[in-house]
């Protein structure tokens, strides 16, 4: 099982935000402030330069999602950081965005993260908190499988190219 924490800057609803209740279930750990998380965490980026992929794994002691307005993000605090990883293609299954690619919740972001990182379990039980969450395994599960199975980044990216 991997920690799992998350930075908020509370431009969202908290009776719709997917880290709040993965707080409240105890499943995650959230900091306002991008200087207290650890900085040996991995960082889900999207605009990170290295795909996730298992080889990842080893090193990985937390997962940290950016649970954030993209718009307000000062970058130039995500930029320094050194262990960041973008997520390959996978479709949203959340209702706001059900089918749209890379328009992921933080919660799906960080099931996928751990599914490519051999956490399938960990991956279904967080997402069990919402009633559309296995939905999202349901969706992506073939690009899903192919990216877990992959050696390095460089391949997870190959088989994106399949998907697209």
């Amino acid at each position: 099982m991997i920690p799992l924490l998350a930075y908020r800057d509370n431009s969202c609803d908290p009776r719709k935000c997917t880290m709040k209740k993965l707080e409240r279930a105890g499943m995650v750990r959230l900091f306002s402030r991008l200087s207290a998380i650890p900085r040996t965490s991995l960082i889900l980026d999207p605009t990170a330069e290295q795909a996730l992929s298992p080889a990842d794994r080893e090193k990985t002691r937390t997962i940290t999602a950016l649970d954030c307005s993209w718009e307000v993000l000062d970058t130039n605090q995500v930029r320094s950081w050194k262990f960041k990883r973008a997520l390959p293609y996978l479709l949203a299954a959340n209702p706001v965005n059900f089918g749209k690619p890379f328009r992921l919740t933080s919660m799906e972001a960080m099931a996928a993260a751990l599914v490519i990182l051999g956490e399938q379990a960990q991956a279904e039980e967080i997402l069990g908190k919402v009633n559309w969450g296995i939905r999202f395994l349901q969706l992506n599960e073939e690009p899903l499988s192919a990216y877990a199975k992959a050696r390095d980044s460089q391949e997870v990216i190959a088989i994106q190219g399949e998907f697209f």
